[in-house]
C-alpha cells in the first residue's frame, strides 16, 4: 500500500470574518494594538480606519516634547475626526517625565474643534493637556465629556467648549486650572466635580441636571448653584473653605442626599423645605455633625432612610470631644409617619453623644421596620468590652422594639 501524505493546513479564521465584527473586536483593543493589525496582510491594510474607539496614550507610543503645540497629537487626533471616532481618550500622563523644573504640557489641536462634528459622543482628556478654544466649538453629538487634571486658557476657553457642546448630558470635572469655571450647559442631567478648581468660583447653571457631586473643594472660594429644579440626587464633601449657602439651598427639590460637611463649615439655609427628599445620608466624622442632623429631620417630612456613616476607624475617633446634642423642639413628623431604615455605619456605642442621637431616633419613630448598627471590630480576647457593647446594643434594640416592631442588625465592620 501507498504511504498515506497528511498536510496541515494553518487557517486564518479571523481574517474570514466579517469586517463588522472585526471592527467591533478591535474597538475594545488599544490604539496602539490596533494600529499594529495593518501590517498582518492585505485584508487587515485598512481595517482599522473604521474603528470608532481611539485612545492615545503618551506612555506607550505618544512622544510629545514640551511645547505649546504638538504636530504629533494634531495629525493623530485629526486622522481620528476624519474617521468619525465616537470615543477619544486623550491621556498624556507625564508625572514620570521631568524636563528639568517644568512638567511638559501640550495643547489640545482647537483647530480641529470648529467644524461640524456629528459623530463624537465621548471625550476624554487627561493630565498635561491646555485646552485653548478662542471660538466655540461645534460638537454636536458630544454626550460626555470627562476632564482630568487639564489646564484651561482662561475662562472663554471653558465657555466655548461648553457652549459648544449641545448635547452634553454627564460632565465629570476633576481638578483643573481656571479662576472661574462656569457651567451653563441646559441638556447637562450629570454633574461631578473633584476637589480644587483652583482659588476662584464655580457657578453652576444646568436647568436639566439630575446628578451632582461636589468633593474635595479645599480652595474654592464660592459655588454658585444657580439652577437645579430637577436635582434627584446630590453627594456635597469637603467644602470647609466655601463660606455659601446657597449649595444646601440649592438641593430642596432632590429625593436623595448624602452630606460630608460640618454645620461649623456650611450655614443651614433658614426656612427650606426639603419636600422630595426620601434618602438621606449624614457622615459623623465632621465636627459637630449633629446639629445638622435636627434641622434636615425637621425640614424632611417625606424622609423614609437615614444613614449615619462614619467610615473612620482609627482609635483617634473615640478621643473626641463630647458634647451635647441639641434635640428638634418638636419630634420631626419624618420619625412618627415614614422613616421606615434606618442605618448607621461606624457607630461608636462607647461615645454620649452618639447614644444620645441613636435613642431619640429609636425612641420616636413610629414605622421603622429595619434597624442596622456596625461598629469597629473588638479583639476577642477584650471579653470585658465584647460583654459591655452587647449590653449597649442590646438596650438599643429594646428601645427600638418598644415603639414599634421591627429588624435589628448588629455588625462589625
Amino acid at each position: 500500500g501507498g504511504e498515506c501524505l497528511k498536510v496541515v493546513v494553518n487557517e486564518d479564521r479571523i481574517s474570514e470574518l466579517h469586517e463588522a465584527l472585526l471592527v467591533h473586536i478591535m474597538s475594545s483593543l488599544p490604539t496602539k494594538t490596533v494600529l499594529a493589525t495593518s501590517v498582518l496582510s492585505k485584508r487587515w491594510r485598512h481595517v482599522w480606519k473604521t474603528v470608532q474607539n481611539l485612545k492615545f496614550d503618551s506612555n506607550l507610543h505618544l512622544e510629545i516634547r514640551a511645547v505649546h503645540d504638538a504636530s504629533d497629537l494634531g495629525i493623530l487626533v485629526g486622522i481620528a475626526f476624519a474617521r468619525h471616532v465616537r470615543n477619544l481618550v486623550l491621556d498624556l500622563d507625564y508625572r514620570q517625565v521631568y524636563y528639568g523644573d517644568v512638567y511638559p504640557s501640550v495643547r489640545f489641536p482647537s483647530v480641529l474643534c470648529i467644524y461640524d462634528n456629528n459623530t463624537l459622543e465621548t471625550l476624554t482628556l487627561k493630565h498635561s493637556v491646555i485646552l485653548y478654544f478662542p471660538s466655540r466649538v461645534c460638537f454636536n453629538s458630544l454626550r460626555k465629556l470627562y476632564l482630568y487634571k487639564v489646564y484651561f486658557y482662561g475662562e472663554d476657553s471653558v465657555c466655548n467648549l461648553l457652549c459648544g457642546c449641545p448635547s452634553l448630558g454627564d460632565l465629570v470635572v476633576h481638578s483643573g486650572c481656571v479662576q472661574t469655571f462656569t457651567i451653563a450647559v441646559p441638556s447637562l442631567q450629570r454633574l461631578t466635580i473633584v476637589h480644587e478648581l483652583g482659588s476662584g468660583c464655580c457657578v453652576i447653571n444646568a436647568p436639566s441636571l439630575k446628578y451632582l457631586n461636589i468633593r474635595g473643594f479645599n480652595y474654592l472660594k464660592s459655588c454658585l448653584i444657580e439652577k437645579a429644579p430637577e436635582l434627584a440626587e446630590a453627594k456635597v464633601s469637603d467644602v470647609s473653605n466655601i463660606k455659601n449657602e446657597n449649595i444646601l439651598e440649592s438641593l430642596t427639590s432632590a429625593k436623595r442626599l448624602s452630606l460630608r460637611l460640618s454645620p461649623l463649615e456650611i450655614k443651614y439655609p433658614s426656612g427650606r423645605i426639603f419636600h422630595q427628599l426620601l434618602s438621606l445620608e449624614l457622615h459623623t466624622d465632621k465636627r459637630k455633625w449633629w446639629n445638622l442632623l435636627s434641622p434636615m429631620l425637621e425640614a424632611s417630612p417625606k424622609l423614609q432612610i437615614l444613614k449615619l456613616t462614619d467610615l473612620d476607624m482609627s482609635s483617634a475617633k473615640g478621643n473626641r470631644i463630647s458634647q451635647k446634642w441639641i434635640q428638634p423642639k418638636c419630634v420631626p413628623e419624618c420619625l412618627l409617619f415614614d422613616l421606615e431604615t434606618f442605618v448607621w455605619t461606624g457607630y461608636e456605642w462607647q461615645r454620649k453623644d452618639e447614644k444620645e442621637v441613636a435613642t431619640y431616633i429609636l425612641r420616636n419613630t413610629g414605622s421603622l421596620k429595619k434597624a442596622t448598627f456596625s461598629t469597629k471590630p473588638i479583639e476577642p480576647v477584650k471579653l470585658k468590652k465584647l460583654k459591655k457593647r452587647r449590653e449597649m446594643l442590646n438596650e438599643l434594640a429594646s428601645l427600638g422594639r418598644a415603639s414599634n416592631p421591627c429588624d435589628f442588625v448588629f455588625e462589625s465592620i
